[in-house]
Parts: structure tokens; sequence; C-alpha cells
């Protein structure tokens, strides 16, 4: 009996050491799952356990079909911790109520991470659905966390992918890194309906890589037949329920996958995109036009050229075409159909018209490049045409902004009375403009005789004796206009080594001049959308404002054509330059940092204020912040700027201009302006130099829609100072970058007379004991009128008619 009984114990304390299995479908507290067990769905249908993919080194816990040969992936827990193969990993309930994954003497490396008070790890079960979907419940029905909601690359029935139009948040599904690696890849696939709309993209790192066209060949039809979609305050889009699967490869194909069709015994691609390099996003730029029938090869719509037509030549068309004549934005101008075509992206509902309404609609906006209207329903695009493509089967036409001389010009005008009209408009037009110069030369002429010579030396001249008195009156400083000759020797005829940049006006150079020595040349293309009138508004402006924070213009040059401004050198170039740049932004410190935004309230303010003219800016952003070698901003390009009466506070204009992403709602949508859009705009331009992210980068990510979402998110939840620049975060003044931020998102409120102006700016950024208020939401989402604003905030490029920026 004594052996019976050692026997028994040994027995007993054998038992004790051997791990407790959980149920087929459920692990408990006290449960685990290690590499040698996995649970089993109820049904059967799936499977959940640690896997290790073809030639990898590394164990990730998984999800897949446990009925179907071979094993197909559908879910992976830590696929951005993975764990090394040889190491021991634990799936199992954590002592918080969690689930999760452990290795190595219990470091923990994955959780479901909720919380809440139903959370004990007494209460919680973990249960892999036979839908696939992994849970983590207190009880039978009450889910607190669900790997449904947590997609990785791939949707089955049931699985959802989310877009919350209030905090612009989205649930995507993200490729795998490689075939043979699960950690995220390049590409993502989602939803977005911040222009009143569901639409599908994927997105290659930040940038859409392929776009869903709802026009188009059937392409969002093809996609959208697998999913519900519900629209509340989340876009919901839910796979059907069929026995398919939807995976995005590593490579950016999206591809519809159905088991066993016709008993084929495996997986068949019943959709995929994109199918042709033509269909990828804006493979030809702006105003260019895919062929897909041509192998892709890319041309600019009638009444468009090359931007540059060594490129295009080249096969490199990524910068598109611009106009080859300038829109008059005016009766002139007229619209070109084109059929068959997949139309641009962007596009702008103004609801139910007819066709001749919607066309109205759009030549009275002078930023209308286009529009179509099928089914009585009117859509009009702002700016550049981006994304657009041949042999479409789509019926709906395409009507594009020309000048009206295009349409004599290739013989498309609807009949000779309209051709006849507009032939006559240029001939008045020409007999005008010449009569104009001869008056010009005249006045100029007579002045001279009575006054003399008044020449500065053998190439210069003061500017008044040559503009009109209204623009630069005898009060105003005198520039100095050079000749062509000397702009010429200064810049050594324009060559490529002294161009600092080009902007939307035309190129900057760097230059040396006798009596002013460096220069910064800014020469305006003949093609640019700045003409005479912006010129000569530049001209005026700057020559009246004199402040420390603004740029000094010196000298101009007015010969034939030629239009060009000088500038004082600035050696730093603009703010962007180093904002934006990993190598260049850690001499961006914080008390730099903090001296900027300062300098440039202060110019603001001057401006707004203090100035003899008062002036609303237009286009603040961070490229037209100008540094000196003291890292001192000086706010410059003043071509879209505009004065203001002294007891004047707001205007309205058809012509909208400015910066995707820096303009004010009410700008963008009803064309008012104030000082109130320049305030806005400082509010972007505050939060960029505070968090080193530029605004249009977060457009179609699953951080936030824009910047000014992040900002909003990160103050809701109390963690301001995770906005700063990790490269000052630790090194910051904690109590000014708080308050930075605030007054950020004080300017960026939707509500124009909700914005603190330039005064209370500089005082609340200077005095640290001023109070605060609160914040409003910020314009960062739709809201009735104001969705066209979403229009204007997908890319940081400047616009007006006639040429985009």
């Amino acid at each position: 009996m004594e052996l019976d009984s050692v026997l028994t114990l040994v027995l007993v304390l054998s038992c004790s050491c051997l791990p407790l299995f959980p149920s087929q479908n459920t692990v408990k507290t006290g449960e685990s799952i290690t590499a040698s067990h996995k649970l089993v769905s109820a049904g059967g249908s799936f499977a959940l356990g640690f896997f290790t993919p073809v030639n990898s080194t590394f164990i990730y816990l998984g999800i897949w079909y446990n009925t179907i040969p071979g094993q197909t992936v559908v879910w992976v827990a830590n696929r951005e911790s993975p764990i090394p193969q040889n190491s021991t990993a634990v799936f199992t309930i954590g002592d918080d109520g969690n689930l999760v994954i452990f290795y190595e003497k219990n470091k923990l490396i994955w959780s479901s991470n909720v919380t809440g008070e139903l959370l004990t790890s007494n209460s919680t079960v973990g249960a892999l659905l036979d839908t696939g979907n992994l849970v983590l419940r207190h009880g039978e029905s009450n889910k607190l966390w669900q790997s449904f909601q947590h997609p990785t690359d791939t949707l089955i029935p049931g699985m959802r992918l989310s877009f919350n139009k209030i905090s612009g948040l989205r649930t995507v599904i993200n490729s795998w890194k490689s075939n043979q690696d699960p950690q995220p890849g390049n590409f993502s696939f989602g939803i977005d309906s911040t222009e009143g709309r569901t639409r599908f993209y994927i997105w290659k790192h930040n940038g859409i890589y392929y776009r869903f066209d709802d026009s188009s060949k059937g392409y969002m039809r093809g996609i959208a037949s697998y999913f519900s979609v519900t629209d509340n305050e989340n876009v919901l889009l839910t796979l059907a329920p069929l026995k398919l699967r939807v995976v995005l490869n590593p490579i950016g194909y999206l591809q519809v996958m159905v088991w066993n069709r016709n008993g084929s015994n495996k997986w068949n691609v019943e959709f995929q995109a994109p199918q042709v390099k033509c269909e990828l996003y804006a493979q030809c730029g702006p105003f260019g036009s895919c062929g897909i029938r041509t192998g892709g090869l890319c041309r600019c719509v009638t009444g468009f050229e090359p931007k540059f037509s060594k490129d295009w030549i080249n096969g490199k068309w990524n910068e598109g075409c611009v106009r080859k004549r300038a829109l008059g934005c005016d009766s002139r101008d007229r619209f070109l159909k084109h059929e068959n075509m997949k139309l641009p992206d962007h596009a702008i509902s103004l609801g139910n018209m007819s066709i001749k309404e919607c066309e109205t609609q759009c030549i009275r906006n002078c930023s209308c490049s286009a529009y179509t209207c099928s089914k009585n329903a009117c859509f009009i695009w702002l700016g550049d045409l981006l994304d657009l493509a041949d042999d479409s089967i789509s019926r709906i036409s395409l009507h594009v902004r020309v000048h009206g001389s295009e349409l004599i010009t290739n013989g498309l005008t609807g009949n000779s009375t309209q051709r006849h009209k507009i032939l006559i408009a240029e001939i008045v037009s020409a007999t005008f403009a010449l009569l104009l110069l001869i008056s010009i030369f005249a006045l100029i002429f007579k002045r001279k005789r009575l006054k003399g010579p008044d020449r500065i030396d053998g190439n210069s001249a003061p500017v008044s004796s040559v503009l009109s008195g209204s623009l630069v009156g005898k009060d105003d400083m005198k520039l100095v206009q050079y000749s062509m000759q000397n702009i010429r020797d200064a810049t050594n005829n324009f060559h490529e080594d002294n161009k600092l940049g080009e902007g939307g006006f035309g190129p900057v150079f760097k230059g040396f001049l006798a009596e002013l020595g460096d220069v910064a040349i800014k020469r305006l293309s003949r093609r640019s959308s700045q003409g005479l009138e912006e010129f000569m508004n530049e001209l005026k402006l700057i020559a009246n404002l004199q402040h420390k924070n603004l740029v000094s213009l010196l000298g101009c040059c007015v010969e034939g054509e030629e239009k060009i401004l000088i500038y004082e050198y600035m050696p730093n170039c603009s703010l962007d330059k180093f904002l934006f740049d990993s190598s260049l932004k850690v001499t961006l410190n914080w008390v730099t940092r903090f001296g900027i935004i300062e300098g440039i309230a202060q110019g603001m303010l001057y401006l707004h204020k203090y100035s003899r003219l008062k002036v609303i800016h237009r286009d603040l952003k961070v490229s037209n912040i100008l540094l000196d070698r003291e890292m001192i901003p000086k706010i410059s390009d003043f071509g879209m700027a505009r004065i203001f009466g002294t007891d004047q506070t707001q205007a309205s204009t058809k012509r909208v201009v400015g910066t995707y992403g820096y303009m004010s709602p009410e700008y963008v949508v009803y064309g008012q302006f104030s000082e109130k859009s320049d305030v806005f705009s400082f509010g972007v331009l505050l939060l960029e130099i505070l968090t080193g992210e530029r605004n249009s980068d977060f457009f179609m990510t699953e951080i936030s829609e824009s910047l000014l979402g992040w900002a909003w998110k990160k103050w809701k939840e109390g963690r301001m100072l995770e906005l700063i620049d990790p490269s000052i975060r630790e090194t910051c003044d904690r109590n000014k970058a708080t308050r930075s931020i605030l007054v950020a998102l004080l300017c960026v409120q939707e509500i124009p007379i909700d914005r603190p102006t330039m005064s209370d700016i500089v005082v609340m950024l200077s005095n640290e004991t001023m109070p605060i208020p609160e914040p409003k939401q910020p314009a960062f989402r739709n809201s009735g009128q104001s969705q066209q604003l979403d229009d204007f905030s997908i890319n940081e490029m400047t616009f007006s008619l006639p040429v985009p920026r």
C-alpha cells in the first residue's frame, strides 16, 4: 500500500505541472494557448493560434480558415511586434482582464488594451466565433473588444471599415510588408466621405494611389457590390454575406476573392484594382489625361500644353499641363466638351439643376475649371483637374473651361455667330490695349520733357515716373526701376545655377546689383496668373509697408512683356526648407521657432492695424515666410493681398485665391475675406511650426483628415504636448507651447467672429498670465455648406484663376 500511495502522489504532482488547456473555442483566466495548440470556432470554420510565415524567422498570433486547405491568414494580432522564432509565446487573459500575448518570461508584446468597470481577470473570456471574429466579452453578450474592429490586410464577412465624419478618424486595412512578412506595408484601403459622398481609396504611404471612381468602368460599382454602407455619424463599410475575402496585397492590388467558384477548389479573383498603370492616381498631373488604350501615354486636354516640354517628351508627366492662354474670367471664357472621360477627383456637388444652370454657376466662379451635369445633378471642379483618363465607358460629358480663342483655334464653337462675337471681342480688346499702351508712352514722354532726365545712373530711374499715380502716389517710397539688361547681367542671364526656387507666379533668382549687393529677383512668368493688376498691387503694397517682419522691395523692371520684382536677399530662403526637412529642422530649436511665431504675428498685426494701408494678405503660408541670416521671419508675396478702408471689416470676391489647407471656410465657400481669414491661415501656419508637420500630409490618413483635426483630438484628450515636434518636445517651454497650441485652435475656429484678432494673438503669446478662452471646434469637417472646404484642403497648392499656382 505504501508503494501505491507513493505512485498516486507522483501522478498528482506530475499532473499539476501540465498547462491548463482551454475549451475548444474560448480562453479563460488561467488558461493559455502556446505554439503547439490552437482555438477552433464552435462550427469549425476558423482557427486561432501561433504561426510562422514561409521563409520567416518570426512568430505571429493569427486567425485562419480551419476547413480550407493551406493556411489562409485573415487577421494578425502582433504584426507590429513579431516574436523571434525560438522564443516561447503565450496567448492568455492578463491580470487586467485583457487578451494578451507574452513571450520570454512574461514580456508583454500585445494587448487588446481596453479599460472599463467590467474588465477584470475573473470576469472576461476570449472567444473565437464562427464568423472568424475574436472577441473579449463579459458574460455571453457584452463584447468589450473584437478583432473585427481592428482588421489587418483582409476583410471577411462581418468586418467593417469606418470613417468618422466628426473626428476624421478612419479604420482601414493595411497590406503586409511582403508575402512572407505580416508587418504593416506601404498600402492601405478605406473609405472617405469628406466631399459629401462615400468613396473608396487605396493610399500609398500618405498619398492617394488609386481612386475608385463611380463614373468610369464600373470600378466603384465593382467593389461596392460586395459591401453595404450605412451613413450616420460614422460611415461603415461591411462585407455582404458571401463566402469571400477582400485582400490588399503587398504591391498595392486590392483583390476580391471567392473560394471554390465553379468547383475550382481554390481562391478565385473576382475583382482586382488597379488593372493597368493608367488607372493609378493622377499619372499625368494637372490637366493631363491618361490613355488606357494607348498604353498609359499622357496627353494634355485641349487648350493646355505640357508644363515642362522636355520632361514630357521623356515620359515624365507628373507635373502635368498648363493653359496655353490664361482665362479672362469674363464672357469670353467658354467650355470644351470631352466625352468618355474618367471624371477628375474632388468634385463639388451643387445639387439638382439643368445643364445650363450648371454652366452658369461655373462661369460665375473664377476658380471653376470644369463642370458636368448628369440626370440634373450638377458637379463642378475648382483649381486643377486631377486624375483624368480617356477611354471610359462613362456616358457623362466633362466640360473644361478655356479661353474663348481656343474654341476658334480648334474649330469647336457651336455656330458662326458665336465665333463672330468672340472674334469681334478679341479685336476690340486688342485695339483698346494698343491705345492704352500708346497713351502710357505718350504720358511718359511728356513727363520726361517737363521734368528733364531723372536718372539715378545710366540704367535706372524712379519707378514713380512710370507707374500710374493712382497706384503709387507722390508720397510713396521711390522704387528704382532697372533695365532688362541690368537684370540679365545680375543673374547671368537667368542661369539655372542662380535659381532659388519657383512659385506659382514664376521663378526666383539670386542676383547681384552694384548698388544693392545680393538681391532676390522674381521674374513673373508670361503665363502666370499674376498679371499687371497683381504686379502693380504688389509694387504699391510693399513700397508702402515698412516693418522688420515684412520683406523689403528694392526695385523693379517693367520692359516689354517682362515684369520683375527685386527684393532683399534672404540667405536662409523660406521657412518650409527648414521645417519639413528632417536634417534641417533640428536647427529650429524652441527659442528659434517661438521667435519666428512672434515675428509673424507682429508682421500680421502691422498689416492689419498699424501700417499706412490696412492689408489682408490672403496667402499666408509657410513657404511665404522668408528667413534672414539671424532667422528673423519676413512675410512675403503680396500679389494676392487686398487693401481695406480703415473702417472696412469684410469684402467678397468671385475670384477665390490662396493655398489649399490654409484658406478659411467662409472664403472658400462664399468668397468672403477679412482679417479673420488671415487669422485662420495664421492658425494653420502656427500648428505647422509647432508640430513640424504639413497640414496637407494628414489628408486620407488614419490619424486625422487634417492637422487641425489631429490638434483638436489631442486637446480634447488633454494630451496637447504630444503635438509638439519630437525634436524640440523635451526642450520646449511647456507653458508657452501649451498657450501657442490653444491660440492656434482659437484661430482655426469655424465661425469667423469666434477667432481672435492679431492684437489679441500677440498679447496671448507674450503675456503668460493672460487667461485664454476655451476653443470651439475647428473647421476640419463637413458642416452643411462648408463641405466645399474639403476640396481645398487636400494638397498644399496655391491656386487662382486664370492659372492654378
